[in-house]
């Protein structure tokens, strides 16, 4: 089920919260969605769900807003906020769910045991560590074994092993049964090892969207070739000469940028340059964030000041 966000805007006053802001959630894939505080992740998410009106534009679901699904608990799972009964077990708060959204009792045990909460279910809530309330909150989402699953910081509060089972998890309800899965995480590192695609916001607008592999690609100054010889010297007036980008020649080292390795070989090959070492080097997700984003979270502390 593809999800597609398009022009949608929201304003709190004089803040603008979202600013027409347009991305496609892709089935069968996991996308993250990133940005800095203030960005309108949040406000993003809720609008799609129907919990904020927007004003303007639209939050679809195969073509279909949310309020006016036939079945949403069996369409969209979603997981934006942790709140349960402390008092109550975590199997009777999803029996809870499960009655007030028609779907049968035993989808409790059964998601229980999908999130590793099986011997834990009868267990108080108010009990459950951070990282557990997060299992469970996920296994609230997926109660009605839907084909969308919005989910909101969820390895928030996991331990090593829990983040590594989440991954391995999104993976399997994207990749393996064809789930649509759209993340909203600060965890930068995990993002790049789990996502497919990445949506970056930055003051309620799009700053990016693709695969990293395309961001990569598609940002000024984003990767480069590193370059060893015992020659760095000649070979970075070589370089220079044919137009490229060369920084100083340091260690026996060069960085040529705004070119590929096969070119920067090609170049030394012709003027007998010998070449011990020549390589792409990209960035990771967490400098392509920070530099998309440079100046979003000065403009977010801002509009907050103002509102």
């Amino acid at each position: 089920m593809r999800v597609e966000v398009r022009g949608l805007s929201k304003s709190f006053g004089a803040v603008r919260a979202v600013d027409d802001l347009s991305f496609t959630v892709e089935p069968g894939s996991i996308t993250g969605f990133l940005g800095p505080n203030g960005a309108g992740k949040t406000t993003t998410l809720r609008m799609a769900l129907g919990l904020e009106q927007p004003d303007a534009g639209t939050a679809t679901f195969d073509g279909v807003a949310y309020a006016d699904l036939l079945s949403p608990v069996r369409t969209v799972g979603a997981v934006l906020e942790t709140a349960f009964h402390p008092a109550r077990s975590g199997r009777n708060h999803l029996r809870v769910y499960c009655r007030a959204a028609g779907l049968p009792v035993s989808r409790a045990d059964e998601v229980l045991a999908q999130v590793g909460l099986a011997d834990a279910g009868r267990r108080r809530a108010g009990g459950y560590s951070l990282g557990m309330r997060q299992r469970l909150a996920l296994a609230t989402a997926l109660l009605g074994d839907p084909a969308v699953l919005v989910l909101d910081e969820p390895a928030n509060g996991l331990d090593p092993e829990g983040i590594q089972w989440l991954r391995g998890f999104l993976r399997h309800l994207a990749h393996t049964e064809g789930r649509t899965v759209l993340v909203s995480s600060h965890l930068l590192a995990e993002m790049e090892q789990t996502a497919d695609r990445v949506v970056i916001v930055g003051a309620g607008r799009l700053v990016r969207e693709g695969s990293i592999a395309e961001l990569r690609s598609g940002t000024q100054g984003s990767g480069a070739v590193l370059v060893r010889s015992p020659e760095a010297g000649r070979l970075a007036e070589v370089l220079r000469v044919a137009g490229l980008s060369v920084g100083p020649a340091e260690d026996g080292r060069v960085t040529v940028t705004g070119t590929t390795p096969a070119t920067v070989g090609a170049h030394a090959f012709r003027a007998g340059v010998e070449l011990h070492e020549l390589r792409a080097e990209t960035s990771g997700l967490e400098e392509l964030y920070f530099r998309l984003t440079a100046g979003q979270e000065q403009f977010a502390a801002s509009q907050g000041a103002a509102r």
